[in-house]
């Protein structure tokens, strides 16, 4: 995400701002010329539905064609209904949103744009849950504050774009299986030193998984990017720290890389993560590819200062931010892989990487982990959550 949030400002987790392909099934109907936009939306607060009612009546491309109250009718709708978009609250009664969420991506795989507080840690942790289950995107809920009609005009781009991308079925459990047996450790040659990562939309659960297929401690420091708006950062690295048996947290200005090893550290939101002369830098340079922070910053700096002691990784995301710096890696002797489309939510990103001939190797989300172990010299034993 960019310092603005994205499309139009805002805040959300996953790097919608420009449309990449995505792999997997879609509804079968999507919305065109010939039909206006189907939204089903989910809302327990009589007051927020109806504005959103009302925000959505004011286009005429638009239909919402159910709403629903509670988890288990948002299911029932959506299974009955098969809208092109659904709008999804994460506190319901009953069946929640993150519990919904995992339905309908079992059932009835449909694009999800969650509508979410920030300031609730419960709420913020489920969120969490639901991107990683297979929800696109999240938006904070309707501010009174904000400044007239922002808020509605990113709730409506961003319910178009959403309902553009192709959804995997049940993200959890697709990817949840083991790596391919057959996968071959390539040897550390030249020694590397850190392994990178960079993931954009579809970025939680993809990396989730490959952190929980890595052992821990990792025998050398993980550096990662993933595209995140400040508003929705609070708790994000305590989220993928209870998920992996790794500690996660977000870097902070100053460490020296060689006092790293077995960490896993994120870009903090809004700020580009550097490596020079083996110090780790925080950057308010601008942003790239509308990004701040920016996998490309990242790699870039990798490929300049430590080269062949590389190993990076481009996941799942929209756009293009990335490609180019895993190239640099390449090029500098560093070792590359790329997610591949299958797997990948959004296949944007790692697309890019494959068309520019950045990555050696493009492999399932599955296999990634124990190819960065194997680049590192360190054997894989398994998943350890």
């Amino acid at each position: 995400m960019s310092a603005s949030g994205g499309v139009g400002g805002g805040g959300g987790i996953g790097g919608i701002g420009g449309l990449g392909g995505a792999a997997g099934a879609a509804p079968p109907a999507g919305p065109g010329p010939a039909r206006p936009l189907r939204v089903l939306v989910v809302e327990d607060s009589i007051t927020v539905l109806a504005h959103i009612r009302e925000v959505l009546a004011a286009h005429g491309d638009i239909e919402v064609v159910g709403e629903a109250h509670d988890g288990a009718q948002a299911v029932a709708l959506c299974q009955r209904l098969r809208p092109d978009v659904v709008s999804m609250d994460m506190m319901l009664p009953g069946m929640d949103g993150q519990a919904a969420t995992e339905a309908i991506m079992a059932h009835c795989p449909t694009p999800i744009l969650i509508v979410s507080s920030s300031t609730n840690r419960g709420e913020l942790l489920r969120t969490y849950e639901a991107l990683a289950a297979g929800a696109v995107e999240v938006l904070e809920k309707p501010d009174a504050n904000a400044p007239a009609g922002e808020w509605e005009r990113r709730y409506v781009t961003l319910l178009r774009l959403v309902a553009r991308i192709r959804v995997i079925t049940h993200v959890r459990a697709r990817l949840g299986g083991r790596p391919a047996a057959g996968l071959a450790a390539q040897a550390p040659t030249p020694a590397r030193a850190l392994l990178a990562l960079g993931a954009s939309t579809g970025g939680p659960g993809a990396l989730m998984k490959v952190l929980q297929s890595m052992p821990a401690p990792a025998p050398l420091p993980v550096l990662i990017v993933m595209h995140i708006n400040a508003v929705f950062s609070r708790g994000f690295a305590e989220w993928l720290d209870a998920q992996t048996p790794h500690r996660v947290r977000y870097a902070r200005g100053g460490e020296r890389l060689r006092d790293l090893a077995g960490q896993v550290v994120l870009a903090p939101p809004d700020v580009h993560l550097v490596l020079r002369a083996g110090v780790l830098e925080l950057s308010h340079a601008p942003p790239r590819h509308s990004c701040r922070p920016s996998v490309d910053v990242l790699f870039e700096s990798l490929a300049a200062e430590n080269g062949p002691g590389t190993a990076a990784a481009l996941l799942t995301g929209m756009g293009r931010d990335g490609a180019q710096g895993l190239l640099e890696i390449r090029r500098a002797g560093g070792a590359t892989l790329a997610q591949d489309e299958a797997s990948s939510m959004v296949y944007g990103m790692p697309r890019e990487a494959a068309q520019l001939g950045a990555a050696e190797r493009i492999l399932p989300l599955s296999d990634i982990g124990p190819a960065l172990m194997g680049l590192s010299g360190m054997a894989w034993g398994g998943a350890h959550k």
